[in-house]
């Protein structure tokens, strides 16, 4: 079966993936599943294998509709093969705006060089979502001023 991108709410590849990713215990990664209510799961799987994934969270972004890209990430073994940026790719394609957080001062370079070239205040965004879910939004950012990457679309 070829390489593939969708739409995946397998949670078992979903926790294994992030749970490799970031360390969070499943009981977090499930409510964070659970209980954010306006999102998807876009994967890139090869034989049915979740190798590569985003949740997209429906925010306000600036004042625009956006997608919010969270715990983007590939397992580890498959790092370096341009699945992350096959997943941003279908994110242009499909969607006029999109943003994020950078993690780290290397992954600003990465979404820099994929399209994300705007930038604004963390203030900017918001989420129709409960406090808890706000808090797993914001969190894992270990730049000292974070902000907002954005992409807006042609």
């Amino acid at each position: 079966m070829a390489d593939m991108i969708k739409f995946t709410d397998d949670s078992k590849q979903i926790i294994n993936i992030w749970q490799q990713a970031f360390g969070d215990t499943d009981e977090e990664i499930i409510f964070f599943i659970e209980n954010c209510k306006n999102k998807s799961c876009l994967g890139f799987f090869e034989n049915n294998r979740l190798l590569s994934m985003m949740y997209l969270v429906d925010c306000i972004c600036d004042g625009d509709m956006s997608k919010y890209v969270y715990a983007a990430c590939t397992l580890e073994n498959m790092q370096g093969n341009g699945y992350m940026s096959r997943l941003l790719d279908y994110c242009k394609e499909n969607f006029k705006t999109f943003c994020l957080i950078p993690a780290d001062e290397r992954l600003v370079d990465f979404y820099f060089y994929r399209g994300l070239t705007e930038k604004t205040k963390k203030e900017k965004l918001i989420f129709d979502e409960s406090e808890e879910i706000k808090e797993y939004l914001f969190e894992g950012c270990e730049l000292e001023k974070p902000f907002v990457m954005k992409y807006i679309g042609g």
